[in-house]
């Protein structure tokens, strides 16, 4: 019973659409009719603005960081990614936003700094570089987290490894329609970075 509740509270965790409620509150926006359409971190910078951006990039990684906790909390065995996971889940089909979430990006972040700090802030240092060499916030998610999982191998935990796996066909299958963009030569750039919009 304390396993189930500690999964809904994880679920519920994940399913808290920042981006839109803050859009909606503070700025009388539903994002979800702006930009990409996507209620995530990045299309919150982009249609609201710095300060909104940074705020649902802090809560966003803190539903995937505050779950894998639960385990510590709730005295449960489990071990604490599966609960990450779940909210990695919440946050892609959250029930409070009709199913229909972010790309899991900032939670999945969240969910390994709860477990491994050290290899999240490695893996953040990645990101960065592979952003600044793109300027593409999709192609620099998907590889950071591509490279996550061949050095996930040095940490010698195989569920945490499993974790990243799955976590990376989550990302990429959310990222369906940047793949595409990115072929096509169309994806949109940060205004910073090597390759910034002119």
């Amino acid at each position: 019973m304390i396993n189930l509740l500690a999964m809904i509270i994880a679920y519920l965790l994940g399913s808290i659409p920042s981006g839109i409620w803050i859009g909606k509150l503070f700025y009388g926006k539903d994002i979800r009719n702006y930009g990409s359409g996507n209620s995530g971190t990045t299309n919150t910078f982009r249609v609201l603005g710095v300060p909104a951006g940074i705020a649902v990039f802090i809560i966003d990684t803190a539903k995937g960081a505050i779950p894998v906790l639960l385990p510590l909390v709730l005295a449960t065995s489990v071990h604490p990614l599966l609960f990450g996971l779940v909210a990695v889940l919440g946050h892609t089909f959250p029930i409070f936003a009709n199913f229909k979430g972010g790309k899991a990006v900032a939670t999945t972040a969240g969910v390994g700094l709860g477990i491994y700090p050290v290899f999240v802030l490695t893996m953040a240092a990645v990101f960065a570089t592979i952003l600044f060499i793109s300027s593409m916030v999709s192609l620099s998610s998907m590889l950071t987290v591509g490279i996550a999982i061949l050095a996930s191998l040095y940490i010698g935990d195989t569920i945490f490894t499993g974790t990243v796996v799955v976590l990376f066909l989550i990302i990429v299958i959310r990222h369906k329609s940047n793949i595409k963009r990115i072929l096509d030569g169309t994806e949109s750039t940060v205004p910073f970075g090597l390759r910034k919009d002119k």
